[in-house]
């Protein structure tokens, strides 16, 4: 009978150590754009580049008893390709045509500044976590430039602790919202238009 007890309590705290301690998350996001743009073009050609301004793939740590091997990360090659196509369709939205190299036309470059992932340091479980992105556009027609930062955050509560699955729609979500006001913004369609 003590056998069976023994046994029986090891194998909850086995279930508790496993609650607590996570494993790294490597996410590749699918952000899209979620509202319709007006489309301000007449079919002219535009230079659209993206890039990578984070200083790290690390968006944070997903917290619990062992902070430091729950990092979750999103890699540059992972996401750059998805923010291409993502770019290119909402300039096609606009109304212009996406280029790689036409000489002396608009260009358009959306950089994702940042993103991040928090989760509360203190306590054995994660009940939340905090996700936000920024992206910077630049655009130049010419002599004229703009720049803007567009930003999106979420506060999300959890009842157990998120998987990759749900990670990476979280993660989805914010940049698409982000990327969804940088290019509803009037001033970058009207300065490529020009």
């Amino acid at each position: 009978m003590m056998n069976r007890a023994l046994l029986g309590l090891i194998a909850l705290f086995s279930l508790a150590l496993v609650g607590c301690a996570h494993s790294p998350q490597q996410l590749k996001p699918q952000p899209r754009l979620n509202a319709a743009l007006v489309a301000v073009g007449q079919g002219q050609p535009v230079v659209v580049r993206v890039a990578d301004g984070r200083a790290s793939p690390n968006l944070g740590t997903r917290g619990g008893l062992y902070p430091e091997t729950s990092a979750i990360s999103v890699q540059g090659q992972d996401i750059l390709p998805r923010l291409q196509a993502e770019a290119e369709a909402a300039v096609r939205l606009l109304g212009f045509t996406p280029s790689a190299n036409a000489y002396n036309a608009p260009q358009l470059t959306l950089t994702l500044a940042d993103l991040k992932y928090q989760s509360p340091k203190e306590g054995l479980y994660v009940t939340e976590a905090d996700i936000s992105a920024t992206f910077r556009v630049d655009v130049q027609n010419s002599t004229r430039r703009y720049s803007g930062r567009y930003g999106a955050s979420l506060n999300q509560r959890f009842g157990m602790a998120p998987n990759q699955e749900t990670n990476t729609k979280l993660v989805s979500d914010v940049l698409s919202d982000a990327m969804t006001r940088a290019f509803k913004d009037p001033a970058i369609g009207q300065l490529l238009a020009q």
